[in-house]
C-alpha cells in the first residue's frame, strides 16, 4: 500500500513549451533525496491535458526507469474517454508504474452509474492498482461515497484521491470503505487537497497526492509521517509554515503559481502550455510570502 506525501509532479517544460528532460530527472531526483514517498506523473499538476500521449508515456518511461523502486510512481491516465482511459492505463502497466490515478470523466457530466461502470470497464481490463481520483471542483462531477463504496468491491481498485476539501469526507470514505478487495490491506483514502490534507490523515487517511510538496517535500514528508502517527501537535508545528504554501499555490488555478515557484526556487524553466499562462505580476507576491514562511526562499 502506498502511503504518506505524494507529489502531484508539475510537468518541467522550456519557454517554448517542449518538454525539460534534464529538469524533469533532477527534479525526481530531488523528490527522492528529500523524502517524498510516492511521485504522481501527469496529473493535473501534471498539465495532462495539454500532454501527447507519447509525451506521458515517455515521461513514465524515464521516471520509471530513473526511480527503480526506490519510491512509488503513480501514472495519471484518466480522461472523459472510457476506451482512452483504459488505453492510456494499459500503456502505463506496460512501461512498470506502481498504479494508476483515473479522474473521474469531465464535462460530459455521468451519472453515478456512469462513474461506477467507466471505472469498472477499465479495472476489469487492466490488471495494475488503480486510484480513482473525484475533484469536483475541476470535473463538474462529485463521485458519491456510496459509489466508491461499490467499486473498491472491484479487482485492481484500491483507494481514492479525494479532493473535495472536506474532512467530512475523508471519514466517510473511511467508514463506507473499510478495506479492499480481496485483501488484508485497507482500501487507500488518499486526500487531494493540501489545505485538509493534515486532518484527513488525522482522522485516519494513509496520506495526500499534494501540490505543495513540489516545492517542500522534506516538510510535507514530515507533516505526513506527524499526522499519520497520530502526533497532533508536531504535524501541527510544521503545517502552520505550509499553510500559506497550502493556499498561495492556488491564488491562480493549478498548476501556475507551483510553477513560478518552482521556477522562483531555481528548479525549473518558465515553461507552461496554452490555455495556462504564467502567473500574473499581480499575483506573484502571494506566492513569494509563502515560500518565506516555509523557509524555502
Amino acid at each position: 500500500m502506498i502511503t504518506g506525501s505524494l507529489v502531484a509532479l508539475a510537468t518541467p517544460m522550456q519557454e517554448n513549451g517542449e518538454l525539460d528532460w534534464a529538469r524533469l530527472h533532477d527534479l525526481v531526483e530531488w523528490h527522492i533525496n528529500e523524502g517524498t514517498d510516492g511521485i504522481l506523473v501527469a496529473g493535473t499538476s501534471g498539465e495532462s491535458a495539454t500532454l501527447t500521449e507519447q509525451e506521458q508515456v515517455e515521461m513514465l518511461r524515464r521516471v520509471v526507469d530513473q526511480v527503480k523502486g526506490r519510491v512509488s510512481v503513480i501514472a495519471g491516465t484518466g480522461t472523459n474517454a472510457t476506451q482512452k482511459a483504459l488505453h492510456m492505463t494499459a500503456e502505463a502497466k506496460t512501461v512498470g508504474v506502481d498504479a494508476c490515478l483515473l479522474v473521474t470523466p469531465y464535462y460530459n457530466k455521468p451519472t453515478q452509474e456512469g462513474l461506477y461502470q467507466h471505472y469498472k470497464t477499465i479495472a476489469q481490463s487492466v490488471d495494475i492498482p488503480q486510484i480513482l481520483y473525484n475533484v469536483p471542483g475541476r470535473t463538474g462531477v462529485d463521485m458519491l461515497p456510496e459509489t466508491v463504496a461499490r467499486l473498491a468491491k472491484l479487482d485492481n481498485i484500491v483507494g481514492i484521491k479525494e479532493a473535495k476539501g472536506q474532512v467530512s469526507r475523508i471519514q466517510q470514505l473511511l467508514e463506507c470503505c473499510p478495506v479492499g478487495k480481496n485483501t488484508d490491506e485497507p482500501f487507500a483514502v488518499y486526500s487531494g487537497d493540501d489545505n485538509t490534507g493534515m486532518e484527513s490523515m488525522l482522522v485516519g487517511g494513509h496520506g495526500v497526492i499534494s501540490v505543495t510538496s513540489n516545492v517542500a517535500p522534506a516538510l510535507m514528508h514530515a507533516m505526513c509521517v506527524a499526522a499519520m502517527k497520530g502526533n497532533r501537535e508536531e504535524a501541527q508545528s510544521i503545517n502552520d509554515r505550509l499553510q500559506a504554501l497550502h493556499t498561495g499555490l492556488f491564488v491562480e488555478s493549478n498548476p501556475i503559481p507551483v510553477k513560478w515557484a518552482l521556477n522562483r526556487m531555481g528548479q525549473m524553466d518558465k515553461g507552461i502550455r496554452l490555455p495556462l499562462t504564467w502567473l500574473a505580476a499581480d499575483c506573484e507576491s502571494v506566492v513569494a510570502d509563502a515560500l518565506q514562511q516555509a523557509g524555502l526562499i
